[in-house]
């Protein structure tokens, strides 16, 4: 079940959401530190992580699935929303369009997983790449459900890994992240790029979330394009065309 909207924008707007959105995102950039001319998706509850790519990359849109609940983003009136409704297993945008595709709050909430991956590798260009921001079952972020991160079904970096292949695609790196306690402790954030440091070094296997990408496999086309064609209609994108009609995909 995911996690509602509301709840996860109130999260980040706390001291451990704004210490874990730092984080988070410090470990992403580090995996993708240039998406110049990309065009780069995020689904689930994206949105804290999207914006360092918005003035960078080619295009730029957040899917929030429809079981969860959406908000406009950016919240300021002069910027364009980036934000789309979707169905896990229906994502509005076309064939191979995308080059990154971020999933964060959604592979542990999903209810329709392999649908779900599936899209995902439909909609991913050739040598795309997919990262999935999960929490660790053997954390502590994991067991404690006043935060985002204790709901839905943890993970295994060997269980993250073994689902990827099984739709066809290529796990690339791991890591695990978050060391920090899920805490309102102010000491304890204020240390956190200490904690994070040992934590990286020492205590690989307790990290709180785990981060795996991967890469599209393209001789899994046939099998994967088996499913039968769609009408959708298309997200907005930033920097993209706008495509706002329904259109029969062959």
């Amino acid at each position: 079940m995911y996690n509602d909207v509301i709840d996860l924008r109130d999260f980040y707007g706390t001291p451990m959401g704004h210490t874990a959105q730092r984080i988070v995102r410090r470990y992403i950039r580090s995996v993708w530190p240039d998406v110049k001319g990309l065009s780069v998706a995020g689904i689930g509850y994206a949105i804290p992580y999207l914006r360092p790519f918005m003035d960078e990359a080619e295009r730029v849109v957040a899917l929030m699935p429809a079981q969860q609940g959406v908000l406009r983003w950016p919240s300021d009136p002069a910027h364009r929303n980036i934000v789309a409704l979707t169905q896990e297993d229906d994502l509005p945008l076309p064939d191979v369009s995308m080059d990154r595709i971020l999933l964060v709050h959604s592979l542990e909430c999903s209810e329709q997983l392999r649908k779900m991956l599936r899209e995902v590798w439909r909609v991913m260009t050739a040598g795309g790449r997919v990262m999935i921001v999960v929490p660790n079952r053997r954390g502590i972020w994991a067991r404690m459900d006043h935060t985002p991160f204790g709901h839905g079904h943890p993970y295994t970096t060997a269980q993250v890994s073994r689902l990827l292949r099984d739709n066809f695609f290529q796990p690339e790196q791991s890591s695990a992240g978050l060391f920090v306690p899920p805490t309102r402790s102010r000491m304890a954030l204020t240390s956190a790029r200490a904690i994070e440091k040992i934590g990286y070094r020492w205590f690989q296997t307790v990290g709180g979330l785990l981060f795996v990408e991967a890469q599209k496999q393209i001789y899994a086309g046939s099998t994967a394009a088996a499913e039968p064609a769609r009408a959708r209609r298309y997200a907005h994108v930033v920097g993209g065309t706008e495509r706002g009609s329904m259109r029969n995909r062959d």
